[in-house]
């Protein structure tokens, strides 16, 4: 039985060249025992016709907030009280922005406004329009008030660029829908997330260290929403004082070289690597056996340091079927490390935070990222970690099942 039998969906269409797909996306939602009623954009009427709609649905299409009829029966806000979901496909990027404001200007915007029900965004628009800061900050800001982003897709587009922004298929659609409505199913189920957290130190003798500042905060906040997401997560942790999240099994490590050799087994089990530890570049040659004291007359102290193992290079080129994502936590030219880190380990994604900005990343509550791809960027704005891991991981989740 489909999770979708019974379920009433409000398809809400704007104004996209992707609007010719949604009589096949009403027709498939049907087949799965939706019921479904069609909201239209006047745009939205550029590309396909009300008449169309209504064909497919089986109901008459709703395309205006002052319409005397639709009033008399079922008006805006019994139609935003109707439905189980809202599914908004295409979504463009003028209707993300004005969703983004709270602009109740037309029917489908006022729905929005007005309904109780959760809502979905498939974006679908030209790729340098969805990579445009100004739309990465509204879609972001939607995830954020709890709406699900589904998509983009990537590919060739109508306007004859190629990359993200391709309203997903209707197959690809029904099949979210479908998920959605069955919560026995989380997005990450039965996925195998091996995720590296916290600091290491590299002992200079028996009492003392070279380490960093991190908390570990972003690594936990990662482990714990990937196994509310279902996944079975293996979190590594160097020295830090955090409760280790309910359902996570845990391997404590110290040193760079303890966190190589744990993330390197059990790796033909794993699926998806994140390595978000800030581990060290360098260690000690020889560790003193005895702590280092202080010698008379002497003021200067030469300590030889050797270059640690590159872990997620490591486990990159150890498993192929692994999906990889590292972190480039940098001070300057972040964009630019990124980039160049995720080509030279050959990463499928590398989430980059500058740390030299006050109120983010180490040791503190929130973080900000972008996320880098061979062909796409991804900004998570300033939030708590626990709400930016949960949004890397729709990321993740997106980027690993669309390969």
């Amino acid at each position: 039985m489909s999770a979708l039998l019974g379920k009433k969906i409000l398809l809400g269409i704007s104004g996209g060249i992707a609007a010719y797909k949604c009589a096949e996306l009403t027709r498939r939602l049907k087949d799965q025992g939706a019921d479904v009623r069609v909201v239209m954009t006047n745009s939205a009427k550029e590309f396909i016709t009300p008449l169309t709609m209504q064909a497919v649905s089986g109901h008459a299409v709703a395309d205006s907030l002052l319409d005397p009829r639709a009033e008399a029966g079922m008006g805006h806000i019994e139609l935003a009280k109707w439905a189980d979901l809202i599914l908004l496909a295409p979504a463009t990027a003028n209707l993300i922005a004005r969703l983004r404001a709270g602009f109740a200007d037309e029917l489908l915007t006022t729905l929005c406004v007005a309904a109780p029900a959760p809502i979905a965004v498939s974006p679908a628009m030209n790729m340098e329009m969805y990579l445009a800061p100004a739309t990465q900050e509204n879609i972001n800001v939607l995830a954020q008030r709890g709406l699900h982003i589904w998509g983009p897709g990537k590919g060739p587009q109508a306007c004859g660029d190629i990359g993200p922004g391709r309203m997903l298929e209707p197959d690809d659609l029904v099949t979210r829908a479908i998920d959605f409505f069955n919560p026995e199913k989380p997005i990450l189920a039965g996925v195998n997330i091996s995720i590296t957290a916290g600091p290491t130190q590299e002992a200079l003798d028996p009492v003392r260290y070279i380490s960093n500042h991190s908390s570990g905060k972003m690594g936990f906040s990662l482990a714990e929403a990937a196994q509310q997401m279902g996944a079975n997560v293996t979190l590594i942790s160097g020295p830090v004082h955090l409760a280790t999240p309910a359902g996570v099994n845990r391997i404590d490590v110290l040193s760079a070289v303890d966190m190589h050799q744990a993330s390197l087994q059990g790796l033909n089990d794993c699926d998806i690597f994140i390595a978000c530890a800030a581990v060290a570049d360098y260690r000690p040659e020889q560790v003193a056996d005895q702590k280092m004291k202080k010698q008379q007359g002497v003021d200067d102290l030469t300590i030889k340091l050797v270059k640690n193992p590159d872990i997620i290079a490591d486990v990159a080129s150890a498993n192929d079927n692994t999906f990889c994502v590292g972190f480039a936590a940098e001070t300057q030219d972040v964009e630019r490390y990124a980039l160049d880190k995720l080509k030279r380990k050959k990463l499928k994604l590398i989430a980059a935070n500058d740390v030299a900005k006050s109120g983010q990343g180490f040791n503190s509550e929130k973080n900000a990222l972008t996320v880098f791809s061979e062909t796409e960027r991804f900004a998570i704005t300033l939030a708590d970690k626990k709400i930016v891991a949960q949004q890397l991981l729709a990321i993740i989740a997106q980027q690993y099942f669309a390969g």
